[in-house]
This record gives C-alpha cells, structure tokens and sequence, in this order.
C-alpha cells in the first residue's frame, strides 16, 4: 500500500455567469444574420438549473457526495501509478526528479521512524547539521545521470525523502536520456574497470558526441537564467559519477565561486590508467581535464581506486549506502513476502523461465546488474559444483536451486548481453544437468520483489571480478543473510570472514563451493552467523550516515570553509565537528590498512 496526499474538493463550484460553454456548431438565424447555438434550449436550462441550485448553498457551491469525492480520489491516485501498480517516476520543471510524486506519496512522515534506523550518536550529528542548514536556507544540488535502476539512484531517492522530512532544501536533477551517450559512459565505466574488450576505445567523435550532450543538458536545464546552477541557484553543487563532471567546467564558468564536489562511485584501475596510451588512459584523462576543476574528490574506501593524479587535499573516503524503509533493506510482513514471491513466480512463468520452489526447497542468491563484473559465470560454477557434492549426501528435495536475478540502469545497454550470455552458458555440459534448478531472471523496477527475494533467501553470493562498493552485501547482512564474496572493491569492507561471512579470492569458485557447503549442512554453524550478520551492520551504510556526509559537506562549503581531508573518512570529520565521535565498540566499517591512490 502506498499512502498518497492531495486535495478532493467537497463541493462543486457555481457556473460563473458569462462564462462561454464549449459548442461543436451553430444554426444559422431566419435572415442569415444573428447565429444560435443547437441545442440552446438544452444549455439553457442546464444553466438555470445549476445556478438555481447554488443560490441555496452558502459560497455558491453544491456539496459533494461521498461517492462522488471518493471517485475523484481514485482518478487522481490511479495518475500517479504506471501498468504495474508502482508509484510512475516523476520528472518535473528542469528535469528534476520529483521524489514521492513531489512528495504526495507519503512512505513515512515523521522523525521517529528514521530515528529507529541508526544509533544515538550519529542521530545527534545528522541533527546538529540539519539545523543549522535549515536555519540559514542553505540549497544543496544533486546531479547524476539517471533517475532510477542503478545505486547512485536508490542512494539519492533516499536520501532526498529524508531531507525533505527534515526541512533541509535539497533538489536532485537528471539529464534528458540519450542511448548513444549511454553506451559511451557505459564503455568508459567498463574500461575504468577493466572489464572491457581491449579494442573498446573512446574516440574522439565519441568524446564530442559526450561533450555536446552535458553542454545541451546545462544550457537548457540548469545554467540558464532562474536554474540551479544559474546565480541564485544552489549553494553547494555535487555531481555524480563519470557520466557526468562535464557540468564542471561550465559551472565554473557561469559561477565560478560556487563549491562543486565530484563523487566517484566507481573503480578507476590505477594501474591501467597510468599506461600510456591505453584506453583507461585515454578515459582517465578525459575526465580528469573535467574532474580537477571540482573542489573535493570523494572516493570509495578501497585500495588502488584513486589515480595519483588526485590531490591528497582535496581527497575524502564515503562507502555506498542503502536505506533500511525502502527499497531491499526494507522489512516486509509476511503477507507481502508471499504475494511478491508468487507475483516473481508468474513472471518467471510468462517467459518460460524455470521456477524457485520456495517454500518447499530453499534457494542460494545472488541478486546484482547483468554486468560482466559481477561474476555471474563464477557463481553457476560454484554452484553446479556444490551441488555435485550435496547430491552424494541429500536427497533431491534438500538441495538448493540458484537464483541469479537484477534489474537495469537506463543507462546500462549491457543487461541484456550478459543476461544471454547468461542463458547460454547453461547449455554447456558440465552445467546442463543442474540448468533446470537456475533460475535467472531480470527483474523491472520492483525493489519489492528483489527484496522478498533477497529475504527468503537462505545465503547469498557476490562474486564480482572487479568492483565499487557494492551495497546489496550489507542488505543481505541486515537481513540475517551470511554472504559469500570476493575481495573485490569495497566488499571486504562490509563483511567479518568467518562470523557474518566468507570472503574468497576471484574466480575461485572451489573456495565458494567449500564454504556453502559447510553453510547448508552445519545449522549451528549458519544460526551463529546469521544472527552476526544481523546485528553488526555500521550506520555508515544506512540512509542516516550517508546523510550526515552530504549535510556536514553542506555545513561547511556553504560557508565557504574549503576543507582539506588529506584522505580522511568523511564520517569520521562529520561526528568529530559535531562531537559525536566514535566510541569503541560502536560497528564501523575497518579503517586501516587501506591505500587508496595508485
């Protein structure tokens, strides 16, 4: 159920007099002179009829029955849901996106519920900042380049409920699509990475097209007169990501005071992009041109993400967050589980995809983008392997089936490729066998039903290759899930080898097939993990820590104190200036042995 707010008027207004009624045509009069409508004998004494019925009614209005206003309630709500019941996303005047319908969808009101969500002391410094910034009118801008399918997204539509909650002005701004930069940014993401073919290049009418795109965007949207980026505009400017930091330079040139910070939520292969003439060099330089001109650089808290080329100074360290009332953090009744299970049944059954079995036979997940990162092939390969042992020892209805399933980014024509990929692989003979107990499946934007998927789960696998930080293991983790993963990017980060999980080198799908199976035949072993797992999960990423980051950087950029973190985490500045620091014993994620510039 989500609950909408907007005005049902309870009367009907009078016809105002002299005001014309529509006609489809006229009669002629007797001499071809003066003009009658048709049907003026009918309009007539519609007319009189109204306007002697509002004579009798205080403020020349009729009332309105209760069916009546309840029929305008539903043709108002039903504008605000697309075919498959959820809430339409909303664009709105500068291409802003309109979180909650411009916030007549009311998912939670009040404090006390976000308040449940984090501990006492970081509570106290998100409240410190957002005073302060509410008191001064302080607005703040976010730009990324799509309004929904992707992490940046889930983080941002977040984000902006809470601070809206708390009366802090902050706005989020998408660009119009376009396919063709799409796959451009899509390209440079993956030769960042290194996941790319090595003939992948962006060529310089590659680099033009991107150019021309960002420049059209800014001047029609938001530097123009009366923008957010115009004068007047936002205080504190943050752009998203590497679709995106060519609005830097144009920033600088229409305001050139204006703070402007550059978050980068993905890996740049230090390595890589330091070899001369090399795709990720070419990349790398590209945005860089771009990306010096912001003020502050905020990276992952993970090793080698960071070219040397960034200034220590301007660098600061923010993991992924994710929201613990929305999204696959939030907490579904049992009801919801069973209906968002059976309506991920009949959509597995209209493309004649295998089934989960669930409840009668448990399942293993891995829910993630269809990214050639994410390591899909390694996971039906632990899998078929695990299963070649279990089926020596339990009988057919105790073993596990797979569930490998995500939904896309807008800006993400990749899904579809691997997801084929995908299809093909298991026709292969060392995993035909086990193919029809693979479930895999791309999923639209339902967070519902990844959620009920990722709850009913019994473990859950992320064995990426290469990646950012990687939110969903810390979902799986608050929801009691042990997880199983690679040291790939910020993952380590998120889990305790050996109490809330596993951690594995890449590609050895041995380890994996190992360690799960340890997890389905020893319960004590995975009851002892999974109440771990539930309750040492760091406010650093849930929706409270991330806000307390955005509104610190707010508090102090806005007042023109230009800080210098030399590295430092960026929670760790937020709690010291509002003196909640860090106490032993409070979960954090691991600070040491980290070397983030390559």
């Amino acid at each position: 159920m989500v609950p909408m707010l907007f005005p049902v008027r309870t009367s009907n207004k009078s016809l105002r007099p002299g005001l014309p009624l529509s006609r489809t045509g006229t009669t002629p009069g007797p001499e071809g002179g003066a003009v009658q409508p048709k049907e003026e004998s009918l309009l007539k004494s519609v007319t009189d009829t109204l306007k002697s019925t509002s004579l009798n009614v205080p403020g020349g209005s009729t009332p309105r029955s209760v069916d009546e206003q309840a029929d305008s309630a539903v043709r108002k709500c039903v504008m605000y849901f697309g075919p498959t019941h959820n809430p339409r996303l909303s664009i709105g005047y500068r291409n802003e996106v309109e979180v909650d319908a411009a916030g007549k969808i009311h998912l939670l009101d009040g404090l006390d519920v976000f308040r449940k969500t984090c501990r006492e002391p970081t509570w106290n410094a998100v409240m410190h900042y957002a005073e302060d910034l509410r008191n001064r009118g302080v607005k703040l801008g976010f730009f990324s380049s799509t309004p929904q399918g992707g992490g940046v997204a889930l983080m941002r539509h977040a984000l902006i409920r809470f601070l809206t909650v708390v009366g802090v002005d902050c706005k989020w701004y998408v660009p119009k699509p376009s396919p063709s930069v799409f796959r451009t940014t899509k390209n440079n993401h993956n030769i960042l990475q290194g996941v790319s073919a090595p003939d992948v290049r962006l060529t310089k009418e590659r680099q033009e097209e991107f150019t021309a795109w960002i420049e059209y965007n800014a001047h029609r949207y938001w530097v123009s007169e009366g923008g957010p980026l115009a004068p007047g505009g936002v205080d504190v400017a943050f752009i998203d990501d590497p679709q995106m930091p060519g609005l830097i330079p144009l920033i600088k040139k229409v305001r050139p005071d204006l703070p402007i910070i550059y978050r980068s939520h993905i890996e740049i292969r230090s390595d890589l992009v330091h070899i001369e003439g090399s795709p990720q060099a070419e990349v790398w330089k590209y945005l860089w041109d771009r990306i010096q001109l912001a003020d502050l650089f905020i990276s992952h808290p993970v090793n080698k993400f960071v070219p040397k080329e960034v200034p220590a100074e301007k660098l600061t360290l923010l993991g992924a967050t994710t929201d613990w009332l929305d999204g696959l953090g939030k907490p579904l009744g049992d009801w919801d589980l069973d209906y968002y299970m059976n309506l991920f049944r009949r959509q597995c059954g209209e493309i004649r995809q295998n089934r989960l079995h669930w409840p009668d036979r448990l399942y293993i997940a891995q829910v993630a983008r269809f990214d050639p990162s994410k390591g899909i092939p390694d996971v039906i390969d632990s899998f078929c392997k695990l299963r070649r042992r279990l089926d020596e020892v339990l009988p057919a209805n105790r073993t596990p089936q797979l569930l490998v399933c995500g939904h896309g980014a807008i800006d993400d024509p990749d899904a579809s490729i691997i997801f084929d990929e995908t299809m093909a692989l298991l026709e292969r003979p060392e995993y035909a066998p086990y193919s029809n107990d693979i479930v895999v499946m791309r999923i639209g934007p339902s967070d519902q039903i990844l959620n009920a998927l990722l709850t009913n789960a019994t473990v859950v696998l992320q064995l990426s290759l290469r990646e950012g930080f990687e939110v969903k293991v810390s979902e799986a983790l608050h929801h009691g899930k042990p997880v199983i993963a690679t040291r790939a990017g910020g993952i380590p980060l998120q889990i305790q080898h050996g109490k809330s999980g596993y951690l594995v080198d890449v590609g050895d799908t041995t380890a994996v097939a190992n360690h799960l199976y340890d997890l389905w035949t020893n319960r004590e072993l995975y009851s002892q993990m999974s109440e771990f797992a539930r309750n040492n999960v760091s406010d650093e990423v849930g929706t409270l820590g991330n806000a307390l980051s955005w509104l610190y950087l707010g508090f102090k950029f806005s007042k023109g104190e230009f800080i210098k973190p030399n590295g430092q985490w960026l929670n760790d500045l937020a709690r010291e200036e509002a003196g909640q620091p860090y106490k032993d014993g409070e979960p954090r994620l691991p600070r040491g042995g980290l070397n983030v510039v390559g």
